[in-house]
């Protein structure tokens, strides 16, 4: 909370404008293929500034953000929030100017994509596809393409400037007098239309001097290795979490006879890399982290255990923290498939999910029963619970409606177990009875197995008293 406020007071000035002529086309891209990245809150903050633009200007008048609230219903963290998903998918820039106390922002809209640059993008699409699924996708994509004019059956006629227009070469106008009353003012500009930047992740952000160390023993040559092609390495590595090791043997399928990269061929080799490490076709929800707005301060050698624990389920994903508790071994398909539908229906953070699977497991026996956790899910949801401390804290106060909740459950399933039992020969009891008192005593060694793992990730971090 303290980090927002210093971003941004509600007695901030800010004004707005836009970079280039917004058209109405605009809204329905912005309806349909961005909202449902963003969210609602996003596409009425958008909406609103665009609407604060006079018509045909591209200045708003002078507001302060109580205006926003107010007009918007959303509180200074919604608006903020809202305003760096804007920013950070490419709709908005912002500026800041400060004079002794006083703070005053540009709200500079940038028009969307094309469709077909989204469409195209190789990340934004693949996103959409991932929050509309596949039937609605294709509607979308209908919805923002036609037939193609067979032009070639035709013959073209158009006639050029100088067949229709001619000059009369008048002595009295001279040719500098109109160029230099065409000059626009040093304070002024044209109204027009600017073209649209793709979403681009930093390179900075790929080991790329890992992937060159390496480049000679897969006969790659460095010059291979474009402008073009570190953006989209950089794209795919964010897109489906590929490193540097894994995305050579994918540069080397895409290298073809002039020893260039094919760019469209490395992205479907990403995506066949990742549908055969993952047996799906887009990347899944378990496997983000909490995002860098939602997290505590960074790191630092004063930090308390207690700290360094919910730095760690900061930065750790949901899958990784269930294969750290299983000491290597990869998460059961419905366990993940619970937890992304958690993710999903509840909105909840990765790091508040994390927080989840740590307080359940420890409560219920490393079970991740679905109807338990979901339950605590839409509390927590309800709750509006954005923040792994957050998280935290809820869980202890409400720690003993928990228990309740689970007791209630255990109760449920024990009125629902069968009392009558079938009549068996002795030695099959005899026998029976061996192997189920080692079944469960394996299921209980690899239970305590667990739990002492868990335990020791809590313990590593938690507060000395």
């Amino acid at each position: 909370m303290n980090q927002m406020w210093n971003e941004v007071q509600p007695v901030d000035r800010y004004q707005v404008t836009s970079n280039g002529i917004l058209h109405d086309y605009d809204r329905k891209v912005i309806s349909f293929l961005y909202q449902p990245l963003i969210g609602t809150n996003c596409y009425s903050l958008y909406s609103t500034l665009w609407n604060e633009i006079e018509i045909n200007r591209i200045w708003s008048d002078d507001w302060t953000h109580y205006h926003l609230m107010n007009f918007l219903g959303l509180n200074l963290r919604e608006i903020y929030e809202a305003r760096l998903k804007l920013e950070g998918i490419g709709l908005l820039k912002t500026y800041m100017k400060k004079d002794g106390e006083e703070r005053g922002f540009i709200y500079e809209l940038q028009p969307p994509l094309s469709p077909e640059q989204f469409f195209t993008d190789g990340m934004l699409n693949v996103f959409l596809y991932r929050q509309l699924g596949h039937s609605h996708f294709q509607r979308m994509k209908k919805f923002f393409s036609d037939h193609v004019i067979d032009r070639d059956s035709h013959k073209e006629i158009t006639r050029s400037f100088q067949d229709v227009f001619t000059t009369n070469n008048d002595p009295f106008i001279q040719d500098m007098d109109a160029q230099n009353a065409s000059l626009i003012e040093n304070n002024s500009q044209y109204i027009s239309r600017n073209e649209t930047s793709k979403i681009q992740i930093e390179v900075a952000n790929f080991d790329f001097e890992l992937l060159f160390a390496g480049l000679n023993e897969y006969l790659i040559p460095r010059k291979a290795i474009t402008r073009q092609v570190k953006e989209a390495i950089s794209n795919l590595a964010f897109l489906y979490s590929i490193n540097a090791i894994e995305m050579k043997s994918l540069l080397l399928s895409s290298l073809n006879a002039e020893q260039e990269i094919d760019i469209n061929d490395l992205r479907k080799a990403a995506r066949d890399w990742y549908q055969l490490e993952h047996a799906d076709g887009v990347p899944q929800l378990v496997d983000r982290i909490q995002p860098g707005l939602q997290r505590q301060a960074g790191v630092n050698d004063t930090m308390t255990q207690e700290e360094q624990l919910v730095h760690y389920l900061e930065t750790t994903s949901p899958r990784q923290l269930l294969i750290d508790i299983s000491d290597g071994a990869e998460p059961s398909k419905g366990d993940l498939v619970a937890i992304e539908e958690i993710m999903f229906q509840q909105q909840l953070p990765p790091g508040v999910v994390n927080v989840l699977i740590h307080y359940v497991m420890l409560k219920t026996d490393m079970k991740l029963t679905k109807n338990y956790i979901e339950k605590i899910a839409s509390h927590w949801a309800r709750k509006k619970v954005k923040t792994v401390k957050e998280a935290m804290d809820l869980a202890k106060n409400e720690h003993r409606q928990y228990q309740q909740w689970a007791k209630n459950k255990d109760q449920k399933t024990q009125r629902k177990q069968p009392i009558r039992k079938e009549k068996l020969p002795d030695w099959f009891n005899e026998e029976n009875n061996q192997t189920e008192e080692k079944n469960q005593l394996k299921e209980k060694e690899s239970m305590e197995e667990k739990r002492r793992r868990l335990e020791s990730i809590q313990n590593q971090y938690k507060n000395r008293r």
